[in-house]
């Protein structure tokens, strides 16, 4: 049956051989490209990034190639709601958190899903690499460029509503694709960088919304060994641009244990120091082929984009409000504000995110 399908087209190659199979299979196929900056003008050149100017006209380009129509949807105010102003909070309250996981949760699969529901649309495409086999989530097999982590966030009902057509497609695949079809973005470099901070400078951009305020960097028995110019500019495991003063003993580096905003905080310590087993994760979403675990259930968890996965078993609190996961092998540089995905094979099971870890 076709279907009514509205394809996000960031004006990367991806999204563009996304929309282009879903209209070579039969669908009806509109693109749209999210402006996401008030003052698109200022944004930088080149294509390191995602949603700047070039990538706008990229997207059309693309659009015209495979011969749909396309549009251009101002998500500006949405977006530094949502995503950007949530991304200083969380910084400033001491925690670490993902842009991209908020923007896939709060612009393309809420803001953008509802406004194509309320249009008619059936759907809404992306160029992830993620697959989805009856509803559920599962792992890219192209595991260099899997992004179900940042999709666990979504909802059963929003994942109902989704495509994801590079779902069974390496990276490598899908250029090839995108060349013979003569898409001009085959050969364009992915984006790395967070697309609202141009320079890639998360320390400045920071210090300019949140303001300069120097405080103590403290070792684990709390004798200070340094002095920062805000804590927000740190996350937990970090070990570079620390500007500690002392040396430790043997000579060993530091890496940052844990961040007090009210105290205005940072505290280093030995890597050892980092090592948790057990971890607290809040505002659970169960989006997969099981429901909360009121027992104990073993899983794996992934705890960054692209991190390392772990055994764990994990039960959700008798309120259903908490997650508690205890890893079977210690994991170090978690940080709070950050996503625990959880897993049953290549499976998303639900997301929750770090609230604490010991």
């Amino acid at each position: 049956m076709a279907l009514r399908v509205l394809a996000a087209m960031s004006g990367g190659v991806d999204s563009a051989v996304a929309a282009a199979r879903i209209a070579e299979a039969g669908h009806e196929v509109t693109g749209v490209h999210l402006a996401l900056s008030a003052n698109p003008q200022s944004y930088r050149t080149g294509a390191r990034g995602c949603c700047t100017i070039e990538d706008s006209r990229d997207a059309r380009r693309a659009a015209d190639v495979i011969g749909i129509p396309f549009y251009i949807w101002d998500m500006a105010e949405r977006f530094h709601r949502d995503v950007v102003e949530d991304f200083v909070s969380e910084y400033a309250a001491g925690r670490t958190p993902n842009p991209c996981l908020r923007c896939n949760e709060k612009i393309k699969f809420e803001a953008v899903l509802d406004r194509a529901l309320a249009l008619g649309f059936d759907a809404v495409a992306t160029g992830h690499h993620a697959r989805l086999v009856d509803g559920v989530l599962h792992r890219s097999p192209d595991e260099g460029k899997d992004q179900s982590y940042v999709l666990g966030v979504l909802t059963r009902e929003q994942l109902g509503h989704a495509m994801f057509p590079l779902g069974d497609s390496t990276k490598a695949e899908v250029r090839a694709e995108a060349a013979r079809r003569g898409l001009t973005v085959a050969d364009k470099p992915d984006s790395h960088d967070i697309c609202f901070i141009a320079d890639g400078d998360t320390r400045g951009f920071l210090a300019g919304r949140l303001g300069s305020a120097e405080g103590p960097i403290v070792d684990e028995s709390g004798q200070v060994v340094g002095t920062h110019e805000g804590a927000y500019g740190f996350t937990v495991g970090q070990r570079r641009g620390l500007r500690i003063d002392r040396p430790t003993p043997d000579g060993r580096p530091r890496y940052v244990l844990s961040i007090e905003p009210v105290s205005n905080t940072v505290r280093v310590g030995p890597r050892s120091s980092l090592e948790v087993t057990s971890i607290t994760a809040v505002r659970p979403v169960w989006n997969g082929p099981v429901d909360a675990p009121r027992e104990p259930l073993d899983c794996t968890v992934q705890l960054r984009a692209h991190g390392e996965v772990y055994g764990c078993r994990a039960r959700v609190s008798d309120d259903g409000s908490e997650v508690g996961i205890v890893l079977d092998a210690p994991a170090t540089g978690v940080a709070a504000g950050q996503a625990a995905v959880l897993y049953l094979g290549d499976a998303v099971i639900g997301s929750a995110t770090i609230a604490s870890a010991v």
